[in-house]
C-alpha cells in the first residue's frame, strides 16, 4: 500500500505537469518556447542525424534565420573547429530524447506532416520526454529515500516539494529542452543504485553504475563530480572500502564496466571526428573554470542569481545535516565535503550565473541530494507540532517558488540582470502582471 501511494503520487504529479505544459506551450505557435537557448543545441543532434544527415548543422540558417522565425528566440549553438561548424553542446540529452523524437517523426511521417524536425509535434514530444525523465527521477528518488528507511509521509512531502518548490518546475514546463532535468533523473538513479551497491556489494550493479555515469558525463561532463558523492552513499568508511574491494576483485565486471563507460563517452568523440576530423575538441574554448577565483557567495546569495535566494528550499534542506551529525559522523562529514566541493566547482565557472536562467539552474541535477537532506529533517522531528510547522514552511516556499516562476516567465524577474532594488521592488508582486 505504501508503494502504491508513492506510485500514485508520481503519476498524479505527471498528470499535473502534462496539463500545465499543454496549457502553456502546446497551442498555436507556443511550442517554440519549449526548445530555447542551449536546449536548441542539445536537441539539434537529432534532426542533424536523422533528417538532414549533417553534423556540421548546415540547416541552421534555414531554421533559425527564416522569415517565420522569432528573432527574440535566436540562439547560435554552433562553434568552429578546424574550419568546420560543430555543436557547442553535448549529445547526451539528445540520446535520451531519441525514442520520443522517433515517435514524433513516425507520427508526422505517417500523417503527411512536415517532417523537418522542428514542427510543433517534435517540440511537444521534447517536453513529453522531459516530463517522463523527471517522473523517472522522482521514482528513483523515492526508492533512494526508502533505502534510508524514511517514512512514506516524508517521501511524499519531498516529491511534492522538489516538483513545485524548486526551479526544476520551470525547466519542466517552460524550457524543457535544457539538459538539467535529464541529469536530475540520471543522478537520482546513480545515487539509488550506488547506495544499493554499497549495501549488498553485488558486482553486477557496478556495470549499471558505469552506464549511468557514462550517460551523466555525456549529458553534462562537469557532472562527473558526482563520483565524489559515493562516500556519503555508504554507511561507513569500511563499507566504502569493501565496495571498492569487491569491484577490483571481480576483474571481468570491472573491465566490462570500464569498457561500457568508455564506449558511451566516446560517442561525443566520434561525433567530433566525423564533424571536424579530430576526436578531441574543446567546444567551450571561450568559457572555462577559474578555480582560483570562485564566486562562492555570489553563486549562493546574490540578487543576480543566488541559489539560496531564488530556490530557498535548497537552503532549508541543509537543516538535514543535523540528522546525519546525530546518526553518523562519517556520513555527515562526507556529505559536507561534497556539498562544499560542489558549490566550489560550480561557482568557479567563468560565467558563474550561467547566463539567462531562473535561479541557479546547474543545481537542479543535484536536487536528489538536497531532497535526501530535506527528508532527513522531516524524520528528525519527535513532536508532531514541530514537524507540522516545518511542513508549513515548505508549503510557503512552494508558493514563493510558484510566484517567482510566474514573475520570471513574464519578465518581472530579469533573466540575467537582477539586483537588490529590482528584487525587492518586484518581491512576490504579481499584481503588476495581472
Amino acid at each position: 500500500m505504501k508503494n502504491k501511494k508513492i506510485i500514485f503520487t508520481v503519476l498524479f504529479i505527471g498528470t499535473i505537469l502534462l496539463w500545465i505544459s499543454a496549457n502553456i506551450n502546446w497551442g498555436g505557435d507556443k511550442p517554440k518556447w519549449i526548445v530555447l537557448a542551449d536546449g536548441k543545441g542539445y536537441y539539434a543532434y537529432l534532426p542533424a542525424v536523422f533528417i538532414y544527415h549533417d553534423l556540421n548543422f548546415g540547416f541552421f540558417e534555414e531554421k533559425e534565420m527564416s522569415p517565420s522565425s522569432d528573432p527574440k528566440l535566436f540562439y547560435d549553438y554552433r562553434v568552429y573547429s578546424n574550419g568546420h561548424a560543430i555543436n557547442k553542446c553535448f549529445c547526451g540529452t539528445a540520446i535520451m530524447q531519441l525514442p520520443f523524437f522517433l515517435a514524433a517523426h513516425g507520427i508526422i511521417t505517417l500523417t503527411g506532416g512536415t517532417a523537418d524536425g522542428y514542427s510543433a509535434l517534435y517540440l511537444i514530444f521534447v517536453q513529453i520526454a522531459t516530463i517522463f525523465y523527471f517522473l523517472l527521477g522522482l521514482y528513483f528518488l523515492s526508492k533512494l529515500l526508502k533505502l534510508y528507511d524514511f517514512k512514506t509521509s516524508s517521501v511524499l512531502t519531498v516529491l511534492i516539494a522538489v516538483t513545485f518548490g524548486t526551479n526544476a518546475f520551470y525547466y519542466i514546463v517552460r524550457e524543457a529542452a535544457m539538459s538539467h532535468i535529464y541529469s536530475f533523473s540520471l543522478i537520482a538513479a546513480f545515487m539509488y543504485f550506488s547506495k544499493k551497491f554499497f549495501s549488498n556489494y553485488k558486482p553486477a550493479l557496478f556495470i549499471l553504475l558505469s552506464v549511468l555515469l557514462g550517460l551523466i558525463i555525456l549529458v553534462r561532463p562537469a557532472n562527473g563530480i558526482v563520483v565524489f558523492m559515493l562516500p556519503f552513499l555508504t554507511s561507513s568508511w569500511y563499507g566504502f572500502k569493501r565496495g571498492l574491494f569487491t569491484v577490483f576483485h571481480k576483474p571481468w565486471h570491472l573491465l566490462t564496466g570500464v569498457l561500457i563507460f568508455l564506449a558511451l563517452v566516446s560517442i561525443q568523440l566520434v561525433i567530433y571526428k566525423i564533424s571536424t576530423g579530430s576526436f578531441f575538441i574543446d567546444s567551450y574554448s571561450e568559457e572555462s573554470f577559474d578555480f582560483l577565483h570562485p564566486h562562492f557567495i555570489d553563486f549562493l546569495f546574490s540578487y543576480k542569481k543566488g541559489a539560496f535566494l531564488y530556490t530557498p528550499l535548497i537552503f532549508i534542506s541543509l537543516t538535514g545535516l543535523y540528522y546525519f551529525w546525530k546518526s553518523s559522523r562519517y556520513q555527515f562529514f562526507s556529505i559536507v565535503f561534497f556539498i562544499l566541493f560542489l558549490f566550489y566547482i560550480l561557482s568557479s565557472w567563468g560565467n558563474w550565473w550561467y547566463g539567462g536562467s531562473f535561479s541557479s539552474r546547474v543545481l537542479i541535477e543535484y536536487l536528489p541530494l538536497f531532497m535526501v537532506l530535506l527528508a532527513a529533517t522531516l524524520e528528525s522531528f519527535s513532536k508532531k507540532i514541530l514537524k507540522g510547522i516545518f511542513i508549513g514552511i515548505i508549503a510557503v516556499l512552494i508558493m514563493v517558488n510558484q510566484i517567482q516562476v510566474y514573475q520570471y516567465r513574464y519578465g518581472a524577474i530579469h533573466y540575467e540582470n537582477m539586483d537588490k532594488q529590482m528584487y525587492w521592488d518586484e518581491f512576490l508582486r504579481i499584481d503588476k502582471l495581472l
